[in-house]
């Protein structure tokens, strides 16, 4: 198989806010990103993500087209006989292959997503990676939905064909993410996860691309076999893509010293001048990521790997082409 490389570099892209926070005039703004993410389109390539919207559940069935005069050569099954009677001089229907595939974007704003060191908070990157898929698949003519969530539950928007459903979407991932407070939301369930992905079975028909944006900061734990339930299930059916969103202070900590860090309403002090505590950390997040990437292995599916301080067309396209050398 021949797969198209993207240089990441010759790509433009588009000045980010960052921040704490998102801002819906700038997750409209990306929609002038979109286009850079469809120059990875490769219709050739038959993995879920030939131009990270390409699917090889695409085409099918057929939409009917048009009815012209009859050719020689033509199908005579196709011939419409009622224009044949009509008009006294035989016609043929013609088709097109169909080419939409419906899309549906998990954003996870959840409280281990309102975390960041450097350019934007992961809950950010998270809003804005959702913006440019959203805005892409649009624009290549397919129906567009999602569904984002967090501890305090989750809203949906079906799959639909124009600008009114990308942008409810967008104001929902907005409103979500105003709604981060820089105290964590009581609760007693890491459940919220799996509740989405079974909100997402309900609503997403086989042969969806789906995107799941998230830190995936609970699915790994051993009570949340529900969660990898669901994921499995919707893999087996749909075009499944995992988008990890990270930050660098998550993988690595900082070189040693006492820090004061704070969560905005309490401080605390971190020394990480200890070597053993410092590889304990860096291994504990790496064991994390293992065990992700085996799940998605698991079900069949791309794992792309973003970080906050990244550059978001960049680093899809990035993402993209490391994916692509390896199918």
């Amino acid at each position: 198989m021949v797969t198209k490389r993207i240089n990441s570099m010759s790509t433009h892209e588009l000045p980010v806010r960052g921040g704490a926070y998102t801002d819906i005039r700038e997750l409209i703004r990306l929609r002038h990103g979109s286009k850079e993410l469809e120059i990875v389109t490769n219709s050739k390539a038959r993995h879920p993500l030939s131009g990270l919207l390409s699917s090889n559940f695409r085409g099918r069935g057929i939409d009917f087209a048009e009815v012209r005069k009859y050719e020689p050569g033509d199908d005579v099954r196709t011939i419409d006989w009622r224009v044949t009677a009509r008009t006294g001089a035989p016609h043929t229907k013609l088709f097109q292959e169909e080419k939409e595939q419906p899309v549906m974007i998990l954003v996870d704003q959840s409280q281990s997503m309102f975390f960041g060191s450097r350019v934007a908070f992961k809950s950010v990157l998270a809003a804005e990676v959702g913006a440019l898929l959203a805005w892409t698949a649009l624009a290549r003519g397919d129906r567009v939905g999602g569904i984002v969530f967090s501890e305090a539950g989750h809203r949906e928007v079906r799959p639909r064909r124009n600008k009114h459903s990308v942008l409810h979407l967008l104001q929902e991932i907005n409103d979500f993410n105003q709604q981060l407070k820089q105290q964590a939301i009581e609760t007693t369930s890491n459940g919220y996860l799996a509740d989405a992905l079974r909100n997402l079975r309900r609503v997403a028909k086989h042969g969806c691309a789906i995107f799941v944006i998230s830190d995936f900061s609970n699915l790994t734990d051993e009570a949340n076999d529900e969660a990898r339930l669901h994921l499995n299930q919707i893999a087996r059916n749909n075009d499944l893509i995992g988008i990890h969103i990270s930050d660098s202070l998550e993988r690595e900590l900082p070189r040693p010293d006492v820090y004061t860090i704070t969560n905005g309403s309490e401080r605390t002090k971190i020394d990480t001048t200890s070597k053993r505590f410092r590889e304990d950390y860096h291994h504990h997040f790496e064991a994390h990521m293992d065990t992700l990437r085996r799940e998605f292995t698991r079900n069949k599916s791309p794992l792309f790997e973003l970080q906050t301080h990244e550059p978001v067309i960049a680093s899809l396209v990035q993402k993209y082409n490391a994916y692509a050398r390896q199918v």
